[in-house]
């Protein structure tokens, strides 16, 4: 962090703390790893303690190069039609913001305009009137490597991965489409949610996992995977319709997600793979919105 800081120091106000990104790197650096596995995405949050000793380090960092830690994206989307889940999905927002603005962070950022006064509420009402923490007193304990990689605790289930292939074929079929953020699931999804999905199922996979399916201990294989996969695209079909289905891109990216996910080894970029496919689909080219 201080070298990236240094590299960009006229031109960045501060460095902001992903999320998804910190996971993703985590699973490509450990790739080897099996006593490093990840459990179910959902539980893989900023409370777990290497989470949290990033987001820490981050924090401090910054204000010691005095920038701005900014803190994750909140990734809901307003939910019109449901008063009662829109603002249970506002609850979780002004706690995970609040969370933030304790650690340190001096702002933070939203997928929708219509979070904005929900976190300036939460930020400016611990602030105070100060525009910033930078000159809040660091603390004094020490973040070591260990607290940086510490594996995270929670359990592996089926439903997890079940979960990760849904939201990652539909975000690669709509990438494919030429959009690169997409609502799903009243959350705004962009490159770093398929990636998460995928090196997780990855990983999972190479290494055998074991998995919960309601109580009974399933091992991760590419059979488990086909499985999965051959339902979760017949929901998909079901939720967005008969025509939409057939319209879009999801045969094309079920198939490219299944290969990544079953491959040797890991690779890179899911995005890597499907370029050429954006060729094909857009070969004298309209302006894609990625």
């Amino acid at each position: 962090m201080d070298e990236i800081l240094h590299e960009l120091r006229d031109h960045s106000a501060g460095l902001n703390c992903g999320r998804w990104d910190y996971i993703f790197s985590y699973v490509k650096t450990f790739r080897a790893h099996p006593d490093r596995l990840l459990p179910d995405r959902a539980l893989v949050g900023m409370a777990q303690h290497f989470m949290r000793s990033y987001s820490h380090l981050l924090i401090r960092t910054c204000h010691r190069r005095r920038v701005h830690a900014m803190g994750g994206m909140a990734a809901q989307i307003p939910i019109k039609d449901d008063a009662a889940a829109n603002e249970a999905a506002l609850e979780l927002v002004r706690g995970d913001k609040l969370r933030e603005v304790r650690a340190g962070h001096d702002g933070t950022w939203a997928a929708h305009p219509g979070l904005i006064p929900a976190i300036r509420e939460v930020f400016e009402g611990h602030l105070g009137g100060k525009p910033n923490q930078i000159d809040a007193a660091a603390p004094v304990d020490a973040i070591t490597e260990e607290d940086l990689i510490q594996p995270p605790r929670g359990a592996r289930t089926v439903e997890g991965l079940r979960l990760n292939t849904r939201v990652g074929v539909q975000y690669l079929a709509a990438w494919l489409g030429g959009s690169g953020s997409v609502p799903l699931y009243n959350l705004m999804e962009d490159a770093a949610t398929a990636e998460i999905s995928r090196v997780q199922n990855w990983q999972w996979l190479h290494h055998g996992a074991v998995l919960d399916a309601g109580g009974v201990a399933v091992r991760a294989t590419p059979e488990l995977l086909a499985h999965v996969v051959e339902e979760e695209m017949a929901r998909v079909q079901e939720e967005v319709g008969a025509d939409r289905f057939r319209r879009g891109r999801y045969k094309e990216a079920g198939r490219i997600f299944i290969r990544q996910c079953v491959a040797p080894e890991l690779d890179d970029f899911l995005t890597l793979d499907a370029y050429g496919l954006i060729v094909v689909h857009h070969p004298r080219g309209a302006a894609s919105k990625l």
